[in-house]
């Protein structure tokens, strides 16, 4: 890697070495960029800066209105980038290798009522191609708790209608089959059919993949995630719901009504696509007023239970 620069050998490496997706690569070179320059705008660079000034770089990230989230996730970009620095002996030392990191709150999205996600779904009305791609989306997403990457990423090739099985592919391209209930597998039946897909499909498709997209935007291409986030958005305002709402929570809500009801956390585990139980454990909490309406209404001698 002769000749590159240090933070060009950071994006090989990651690459090549370590396998991250062009995603991740692309959200990488976002937060380093932005490092880069900000330490060109203070008369420094990766090469020399020191800790102080990494400190003050994190100080106006958590100035500018960025959520803690965010803040973090630039952070750690920074950090993984003096460490390869380090241990590659592009530098000596590892400026911040003493630093504190950004704490982050832990505050998971709020699962809908069960009751709130049933008026979602109905809030969807009409025959035309839009109603049936936006009533087989919402009931996708509650059915299976797909990310929206793994939705809007889907082919038809993923499918097993027979079966109502998909296949889902997460993060680092981890594969994994996921069954899908009856009113989720009649909303795609009637989106697959005729007067929905076939209505957007364009006279040319922009791209070969698309030909193969499950959903599909108004353009008669792959629907995007920005778009998938709006079709959220718009049944929840129509339903009433007033919780900021996006395909995420969808997400959450469907681990936690599983879990509500019964389901073995490993068998949630093994829907959401998590590599350790313990991300499932910390994903599906449930509300405590959740558990203890559940326990008034199945323990018989909870009525006695005063709070």
């Amino acid at each position: 890697m002769g000749g590159l620069s240090a933070t060009e050998k950071f994006f090989t490496w990651l690459r090549v070495e370590q396998g991250r997706s062009p995603l991740t690569i692309e959200a990488y070179g976002r937060d380093i960029r932005q490092y880069e320059k900000f330490l060109k705008e203070h008369s420094s660079d990766v090469m020399r800066v020191k800790p102080a000034l990494i400190e003050r770089y994190v100080s106006v990230l958590k100035g500018s209105g960025r959520a803690p989230k965010s803040v973090a996730r630039q952070f750690a970009a920074v950090r993984m980038l003096h460490r390869f620095m380090d241990e590659e002996g592009l530098r000596k030392d590892n400026p911040t290798g003493a630093l504190d990191g950004v704490k982050v709150p832990s505050g998971l999205p709020k699962a809908l009522s069960e009751d709130q996600v049933a008026r979602l779904l109905s809030a969807v009305n009409g025959v035309d191609s839009y109603a049936l791609r936006d009533r087989a989306l919402l009931e996708f997403l509650y059915a299976t708790g797909a990310r929206v990457s793994e939705v809007c990423g889907l082919s038809l090739s993923d499918l097993d209608m027979g079966a109502s099985l998909v296949r889902l592919f997460g993060k680092g391209s981890k594969e994994r089959v996921v069954p899908f209930g009856r009113v989720a597998h009649g909303a795609l039946t009637e989106w697959l059919g005729v007067g929905g897909r076939s209505m957007l499909v364009p006279q040319q498709w922009a791209r070969r993949d698309h030909s193969d997209a499950v959903f599909l935007g108004v353009h008669g291409t792959r629907l995007s995630r920005q778009a998938a986030w709006g079709i959220v958005r718009k049944y929840a305002i129509r339903a009433g719901i007033k919780e900021h709402l996006s395909p995420h929570v969808l997400r959450h809500s469907c681990a936690t009504h599983m879990l509500i009801h019964g389901a073995d956390l490993r068998i949630v585990q093994e829907l959401l696509g998590h590599a350790s139980v313990s991300t499932t454990q910390v994903y599906t909490k449930v509300d405590n007023e959740v558990l203890w309406e559940m326990y008034r209404e199945s323990h018989p001698r909870a009525k006695a239970i005063r709070r």
